[in-house]
């Protein structure tokens, strides 16, 4: 399974972004992005949120967990 900062960097080298696009998007600076990027800091919340959004992904995806988990009934 990848880990997040992976499919994160993936995603951004689709798109043919640099880390300065997508920290540009986050209202951070590039070094900020980096550590998100390399594993060494962990996501904000609404960083995911406008990551998810921009890419047009779940936040289940960018979190690299497992496809086909349960919602909770309401």
């Amino acid at each position: 399974m990848k880990k997040h900062y992976e499919i994160l960097r993936e995603l951004r080298e689709d798109k043919d972004k640099k880390q300065v696009d997508i920290a540009a998007i986050l209202n951070i600076t590039r070094p900020q992005y980096h550590l998100y990027e390399s594993g060494k800091r962990q996501f904000k919340l609404e960083h995911i949120c406008k990551l998810c959004l921009y890419y047009g992904v779940s936040a289940d995806y960018i979190l690299g967990l497992p496809q086909g988990l349960q919602h909770p009934d309401k």
